[in-house]
């Protein structure tokens, strides 16, 4: 097995292991999502567009990142700057996003603090958010890489293994979206 064969295969197990963190959240939130404590409900808090806001910017972030991982293969260095930079710009505007969110539900007084299913939403979506903000310092240091040394075949692997993350991300937020804000909304 090769060196990039290697690398390949521990990032899938790395996203392995994040599917189980992942999945041992969504199942706290499930267990808790009732747990209100006498303090709001999911369909009291929660705003349907903004969140669907959120989720069309991160699903567009997935869309670009897949078209700079295609620039890459073809050596095209500054589309892949481009469609990396535009990446990284929805990818913040998402966070800010999600900041904003957290910020609103804890001047509210919605915070952490209130109850089960608060704690656990904010767990399951700040972990969410924390992956992204990983995954833009990564994609910001790559990017740095790519200026200075150009698109060489060790950095198109890395940029192809930050796109697989970024596209795992998008697929969590995805769970997120149904299983915490729609089914939060729907009461289902």
């Amino acid at each position: 097995m090769n060196e990039a064969s290697k690398s390949t295969f521990g990032f899938w197990i790395y996203l392995m292991t994040d599917c189980l963190l992942f999945g041992s959240l969504f199942a706290t939130f499930a267990v808790l999502r009732n747990a209100t404590f006498g303090g709001p409900s999911a369909d009291e808090i929660f705003s349907l567009p903004f969140v669907l806001l959120e989720t069309l910017i991160l699903l567009t972030s997935s869309f670009t990142a897949g078209l700079g991982v295609v620039a890459a293969r073809a050596g095209d260095k500054r589309k892949t700057m481009m469609w990396f930079g535009l990446t990284f710009l929805l990818g913040f505007s998402f966070v800010a996003l999600e900041i904003n969110e957290f910020a609103a539900l804890v001047r509210e007084e919605h915070s952490w603090r209130v109850s089960g299913f608060l704690t656990s939403f904010f767990t399951l979506v700040a972990t969410h958010g924390l992956h992204v903000t990983i995954g833009l310092l990564w994609m910001l240091i790559l990017m740095v890489r790519l200026y200075r040394t150009g698109l060489t075949a060790v950095a198109g692997r890395r940029l192809a293994l930050l796109a697989m993350f970024w596209h795992f991300l998008d697929i969590v937020w995805i769970f997120i979206f149904t299983i915490v804000y729609l089914m939060g909304v729907a009461k289902i």
